[in-house]
């Protein structure tokens, strides 16, 4: 249990970098409360680091650049999903 929980306290830590990021990567205004930014940088967190494993660059010796650039763009694709969920559910 211990370790799952870390997993989720470091996903929203980065989050919290990974999802300022992903917003400054898209173009025009995004919409959306600091804790929504931090939840889909969450999810950018941890489905892109997910992925970055499956393709053998997780874990690298030095900063993982790499996976950072996953993250940023998982995220950012969590950024649109939810700007567009929110968008359709809001009519």
């Amino acid at each position: 249990m211990g370790a799952t929980l870390a997993t989720i306290i470091g996903a929203l830590v980065a989050g919290a970098i990974i999802g300022p990021l992903a917003r400054l990567a898209l173009p025009g205004e995004q919409s959306m409360s600091l804790p929504e930014t931090i939840g889909a940088g969450a999810v950018g967190a941890l489905v892109g680091g997910f992925f970055a494993q499956l393709i053998g660059v997780g874990d690298t010796s030095g900063i993982d650049w790499i996976k950072l650039v996953i993250q940023v763009a998982v995220g950012a694709i969590a950024i649109v999903g939810w700007m567009n969920y929110r968008q359709r559910n809001s009519a």
